[in-house]
């Protein structure tokens, strides 16, 4: 599961410790809230879903999946359904490829969701061998259900605009440069990460007085 309320804002109080641009920004808008996940393959599955389209959308691919196979959680399930089956579920032929991809790393035990590497690093290159799992895929899979604690997910646009503008800068900083500031912020990188998409949402409350 993901990071508890309590892990949050204990992180957040040592980053704002630590930088008095973080504690500006947790004054205007407060705590975020946890983002907790299932762990397991029923979460990555909805990650794929999810890409490139709202999130109304994949819920809505999800429930149509759960329909068509009487349980999406089941990597068993996806045996003997052809493509146009889950085309008929809005799952386009690509993302289908994905699923299955992802169905029998699992089933084969080439994939143990309840045994990845402890190293974060090892756990998301076991992730990303996976064919439609991306690093920021990975990243957010480790943070949100798993609940890994120093997790960054640099390559994520609202991630590099909030770093940017808690921090000051009158540009949106690149993926390197939000790679690299964060590494003042080890090990508490993970609730930096949603405190940046907490700000994002805050919108204009945000904006540094």
């Amino acid at each position: 599961m993901g990071l508890s309320a309590e892990q949050i804002r204990e992180s957040m109080d040592a980053l704002a410790a630590a930088e008095p641009a973080i504690a500006a920004a947790l004054t205007r808008i407060g705590y975020p809230a946890p983002r907790i996940r299932a762990r397991g393959y029923a979460t990555l599955v909805r990650t794929i879903l999810g890409q490139q389209v709202s999130v109304a959308s994949a819920d809505a691919h999800w429930r149509r999946l759960n329909e068509l196979l009487g349980d999406a959680s089941d990597p068993t399930r996806l045996h003997g359904v052809t493509d146009e089956e889950l085309r008929g579920a809005g799952i386009s032929r690509q993302k289908a490829g994905y699923l299955r991809s992802l169905a029998e790393e699992v089933t084969s035990g080439r994939l143990n969701l309840s045994a990845l590497p402890e190293d974060d690093e090892e756990a998301i290159a076991k992730l990303v061998a996976v064919k439609g799992i991306g690093r920021w895929s990975a990243e957010v899979y480790l943070l949100f259900a798993e609940g890994r604690t120093d997790i960054w997910p640099a390559g994520d646009l609202a991630v590099q605009i909030e770093m940017g503008r808690i921090l000051g800068h009158d540009a949106r900083p690149s993926e390197k440069l939000v790679r690299e500031l964060a590494e003042a912020f080890r090990p508490h990188r993970s609730a930096l990460a949603i405190f940046t998409w907490h700000h994002y949402g805050a919108g204009a409350d945000a904006a540094p007085v």
